[in-house]
């Protein structure tokens, strides 16, 4: 476990713009809604209010998807996130998903750190 630099990926405007995304991807293309989140979760680990958010967008995800074990991933890692806060020790890079440990710091995917580019493009379609 990594402790967070600050500003490393966080960047409040780029992660308004992912979760924007999400919002407005619809809901038949699951794939690219998890992949948004992920990259928000990257994006907005080292922050309390966006970390807990995007777990909670997560949660909403799997109920809606109906998929049980991310759904308890889910709680699990809303349970987790004020403590990794007070602690500040986070798993850097982890995409906050259920099938990846809560604990394992990692480089983010290439797929990850690509939607990440194009949310901080100023010729995003998601002006800030």
């Amino acid at each position: 476990m990594l402790k967070p630099v600050p500003g490393q990926f966080y960047g409040a405007e780029v992660f308004a713009r992912l979760v924007q995304r999400f919002k407005e991807t619809p809901a038949t293309d699951v794939h690219q809604r998890w992949l948004l989140l992920e990259a928000a979760h990257v994006v907005g680990q080292t922050r309390l209010g966006p970390h807990w958010q995007v777990h909670g967008l997560m949660l909403a995800l799997a109920w809606q998807t109906r998929v049980p074990r991310e759904m308890l991933g889910q709680l699990f890692r809303l349970a987790l996130v004020p403590m990794g806060h007070l602690a500040g020790r986070l798993p850097m890079g982890n995409s906050g998903r259920a099938n990846i440990s809560a604990f394992q710091a990692m480089q983010p995917s290439p797929e990850i750190l690509q939607v990440i580019v194009e949310a901080r493009s100023p010729k995003s379609q998601y002006p800030l």
